[in-house]
């Protein structure tokens, strides 16, 4: 199969965010390199849809991550679209956390991404395009309750993104930071945390993968970073 590559981390269940960006971008022409700890799960969505590749892979690894790019590579090929969707968050109060926690927050949400970038930016530049997409949220720009390892690190992320744009734009690289400012309504997270909840409270996982598959197509007269998504009815 020939067309250009997509390599997804995070792709949980076949309805959460990782899947339906990897059914998306499927569907637009891309060969997509699924990654996440699940082997079940990815070989699942691996036989559901065409043209999806699982390579099982625990990001917070990174000498594993980075094999897993090198088995992405020769493959499929070299990625032309880099999704990092996979997530690590600690809750609770940061008197009361492992700080060990902490590192182990900073490496998935932020230390990955930098190997992501560093393993296949080159490639990108001999090509002269690429895009690097960031699933992020609101606690990437303010500290919150409970939250503080998770939100700390989900900035840092945010401000490596950034330098990675203004670093690479100019070569042709497209970087964006997806702000998702709602409940994304999957299998697991509408009965525990939207229990009773109205559909239109949700964000659509269907709808963040369409986003996102658009701005990695944006003009380059036109490029965003910044991009936040939320419900209509979202008090902000």
């Amino acid at each position: 199969m020939s067309g250009p590559v997509c390599l997804i981390t995070g792709v949980g269940p076949a309805k959460g965010t990782g899947g339906e960006l990897s059914r998306r971008f499927a569907s637009g022409g891309y060969k997509v390199a699924m990654l996440a700890r699940n082997e079940e799960n990815l070989g699942e969505l691996e036989n559901d849809i065409k043209g999806c590749t699982a390579f099982p892979c625990d990001v917070s690894n990174l000498e594993e991550l980075v094999d897993t790019i090198s088995q992405v590579k020769a493959r499929l090929g070299h990625p032309s679209v880099v999704i990092h969707n996979a997530a690590k968050s600690s809750r609770g109060s940061i008197l009361e956390l492992d700080p060990e926690d902490l590192e182990g927050n900073f490496r998935v949400n932020t230390t990955a991404l930098l190997y992501l970038a560093r393993e296949t930016i080159p490639a990108m530049l001999e090509a002269g395009k690429g895009a690097i997409l960031v699933t992020g949220n609101t606690s990437a720009t303010r500290g919150i309750t409970n939250w503080g390892f998770f939100a700390s690190t989900k900035a840092a992320q945010r401000i490596l993104a950034e330098s990675i744009a203004r670093e690479f734009g100019p070569r042709g690289i497209h970087t964006a930071y997806f702000i998702i400012d709602a409940l994304i309504d999957t299998p697991r997270t509408r009965p525990i945390l939207g229990a009773g909840k109205p559909d239109e409270f949700f964000a659509k996982a269907t709808a963040i993968a369409e986003e996102m598959f658009r701005v990695a197509h944006q003009d380059k007269s036109t490029w965003s970073f910044t991009v936040e998504l939320r419900p209509f009815g979202e008090v902000w």
